[in-house]
This record gives structure tokens, sequence and C-alpha cells, in this order.
């Protein structure tokens, strides 16, 4: 275990929702006292979580000057929770499996984004590789907004290698790509997949392009945007692949 600061009204509300044994304090600024703080602090008191009351600019301290909205916590979490030996216990899971993978994606906000959609999607875990990428820190669970108690996140050290076992478990690997010719809304989403999108600027590397089965792009209106947010184009394949498995005798269940 290690301890961590974590900050804002969102990753406070959801570390006491789910790791209240975990938290070992919270530092609240004196001047401030909203509806949104007090309940958090009542609902920290009724937990025996230690309150103190600081000045804004400890806080800053604390936070790295990251925007705390008024309250850090102090939290114990352990350190790779998840790694690649929990993938086959996480496919059994009932229902297709459904993955989100991201190669390189360096931007912590849109991580915690991304984890966040994940969560909302029911998918069984966020995939990335372990190295010359985002991992999980205070601003991931800030914008995660409790999605990385509810999903897991693998940091895994070859995701071309992981990305191949996946297959031969059966899984099915669609890669995001703005050239390709299939749209996503020809991809049949109800098999077993892995749906793999690529870093902020350059998209999917070479080897983990060639270890999909298939690509598709998100069809674009004519004279918009070239592109979008990562975290926007995996919440836009989750949410298809979640659609198409809502579907039953051409109706919706």
């Amino acid at each position: 275990m290690t301890d961590e600061l974590i900050h804002g009204v969102h990753a406070v509300a959801a570390a006491l929702k789910y790791e209240p044994e975990q938290l070992r304090g919270l530092w609240v600024e004196s001047q401030r006292r909203d509806a949104r703080i007090q309940a958090l602090l009542d609902e920290a008191a009724k937990r025996g979580v230690p309150i103190r009351a600081v000045n804004r600019a400890e806080l800053d301290r604390m936070s790295g000057g990251a925007r705390h909205q008024g309250i850090v916590a102090r939290l114990a979490v352990q350190q790779r929770t998840h790694d690649e030996a929990d993938l086959p216990a996480l496919l059994t899971a009932a229902g297709p499996a459904l993955l989100l993978v991201l190669d390189g994606v360096q931007d912590p906000h849109n991580l915690g984004a991304c984890l966040r959609g994940a969560a909302a999607a029911g998918a069984q875990a966020v995939i990335a590789p372990a190295d010359r990428a985002a991992g999980l820190n205070a601003t991931v669970r800030k914008v995660a907004c409790g999605a990385v108690e509810i999903v897991p996140f693998i940091a895994v050290t070859n995701l071309a290698r992981t990305l191949r076992e996946l297959r031969q478990q059966g899984l099915w690997i669609v890669g995001a790509a703005g050239e390709a010719d299939t749209s996503l809304y020809e991809v049949d989403f109800t098999l077993p997949t892995a749906i793999v999108l690529g870093a902020e600027e350059k998209g999917l590397r070479r080897l983990t392009r060639e270890v999909c089965d298939r690509l598709a792009r998100i069809p674009m209106a004519e004279n918009g945007v070239e592109s979008l947010n990562v975290s926007v184009a995996a919440g836009i394949f989750l949410f298809e692949a979640r659609r198409q498995r809502g579907v039953k005798n051409n109706g919706y269940i």
C-alpha cells in the first residue's frame, strides 16, 4: 500500500463510496462550506475519517496547483491491483467480452474520461501499455469520477502480444482509424470484442494496427472537424457496442 493524494469533489465522493476504509484523512478549505463539500464532510464524519480545515494555499500545495475544488484526501492505494494474469478471469463475466484498449494515451485527463466511459458502457477492463502512457494518478481519479474503482485498469508490458493472446481467446480486435474504409456502424460488436484506440495525435502504432482483425472509422460530417478527442471516440465505439448488444428480436430489451 502507498498513500496517494486525490482532489476534487467527484474523486473524494467516489473514494467515500467505494473504498472509505482506505481514506486516511480529508483536508478542506476553511472558508469554503458549500452544500457538496458539507455532504462529503458529513459522510466522512459518519465513517470516522479524520477531517482538517486548512487554508487554500495549503490545498494548492497538496494538489500541486491542480483545481482541487476546496477538498483534498489522502488515500491508501494498492499499486497494480490488476495485471495481465487477471484477464482470463475477467473474460468469464456474463455476456460477450467488451474491452477498451488504449495504445499510448498519455494525457491523464483523457485516460480518466476513457475509464469513465468504459465503466458506463459495462466494459470488463481498460488495457494500456505500462510504458510511455498515462497511468493511474490523482488527476485520472478526479476525471474518472469513481470509474477507477469500477472497471479494472490493466497496464501490460507488450500491447501487441496481449492483443494476440486476446485474439487466441476468441476476441475480435477492432481498431479505430480515421482512414479505414469500414464505418463502425458496419462492425458486428455483438461478438466478444476488444476496441483499440491510438494516442491523441499519432493514432494506432504500426504493430498494434497489424494485430487488429478490422479497422473502423467514425463517419464524420463533411467540412467538419477532422478528428475527435480519444475519450469521445472511445465513448462512441463503446456505446455502439452497447446499443448492438441491447437489440433483441428487432426491438430493444
